[in-house]
């Protein structure tokens, strides 16, 4: 994995300054150049071709992954500020978030060492309803290599996953309910069917009411998960749901990764539902790269 943010000139694999001129280069220069960027290009294929990696090119640490993916610190311990919501998705060159319904056929090794490493530093996943039947959600489950870092933190040893549903229309006996390290939260308003509430209690999760009617507003289940000391938020979708949170202005944090395959259909791209009326832009935190997929971090 390469960081493309911190790479020195002079890298083979770094990412070209950006608004650097190239004075004084003629014709003759540039052909230097394509001959030498054309050997690379063979000699890193050659190396791809033979199962090895190019220079500076390594695999990640899950602790270097943590330090990179870290939670800011210095959060309010309470009232505005004190949660941070970020998200984590994946999109194809061509825009779609999924293929045939799932993002793992668009996904690789390295993406799911970030997800992975990514839930490990939370409190709390939050999925939508579909997302959670569509890729078979199961408990987050505790990993010992982050296990002293979630304990210096004061964190339990796994996040707990908050399911986001109006209608509460899911299946209560799924190990996601049934049998997780760290009891299950559903998310609903106030209106959702009494029995259907009830169905989740007696299943061992935890109702928790953040909107009126059945509509839950998504700043308010972010408020309402931080005030029971969840502070960091991931959520993974679906794009619906993140669609939400962006025209509700809580998104603090985007992890992106691009991924080089193309797809065409009608896939759903990372955020769906109502546009915003201003494009809010993030500001670019850090960009990794390996095997061509590109790992980028913007926050807001």
């Amino acid at each position: 994995m390469t960081d493309l943010t911190t790479s020195t000139p002079g890298d083979e694999d770094r990412a070209a300054a950006p608004g650097r001129a190239d004075h004084g280069s003629g014709p003759g220069d540039r052909a230097d150049r394509a001959g030498h960027e054309n050997r690379t290009g063979h000699e890193n294929r050659d190396r791809r071709a033979a199962g090895e990696r190019s220079p500076g090119n390594r695999e990640w640490s899950l602790d270097e992954l943590a330090e990179a993916y870290a939670y800011p610190t210095g959060l309010p311990a309470e009232g505005p500020g004190s949660a941070w919501l970020r998200a984590n998705m994946v999109s194809t060159l061509d825009g779609a978030a999924q293929h045939d319904g799932r993002s793992q056929p668009i996904s690789c090794a390295a993406d799911m060492r970030i997800f992975g490493t990514l839930r490990a530093l939370a409190d709390v996943v939050i999925a939508g309803a579909e997302t959670v039947r569509q890729e078979g959600y199961r408990p987050a489950r505790a990993r010992e290599a982050f296990a002293a870092r979630r304990a210096a933190a004061g964190q339990g040893p796994a996040p707990a996953v908050a399911v986001v549903s109006g209608s509460l229309d899911l299946d209560f006996s799924l190990p996601l309910f049934t049998e997780p390290l760290v009891p299950t939260l559903v998310v609903t308003g106030s209106g959702a069917p009494a029995d259907r509430i009830a169905a989740a209690r007696e299943a061992g999760a935890e109702v928790v009411i953040a909107g009126e009617g059945a509509r839950v507003d998504p700043a308010r289940a972010v408020r309402e998960l931080a005030d029971r000391g969840l502070r960091r938020q991931l959520t993974e979708g679906g794009p619906r749901l993140l669609g939400q949170f962006v025209a509700a202005g809580v998104l603090d944090e985007l992890c992106l990764t691009l991924s080089p395959m193309l797809t065409a259909g009608d896939a759903q791209r990372i955020a769906g539902g109502p546009g915003v009326a201003v494009p809010e832009r993030f500001t670019l935190a850090s960009l990794l790269e390996e095997d061509g997929f590109l790992f980028g971090r913007y926050r807001r």
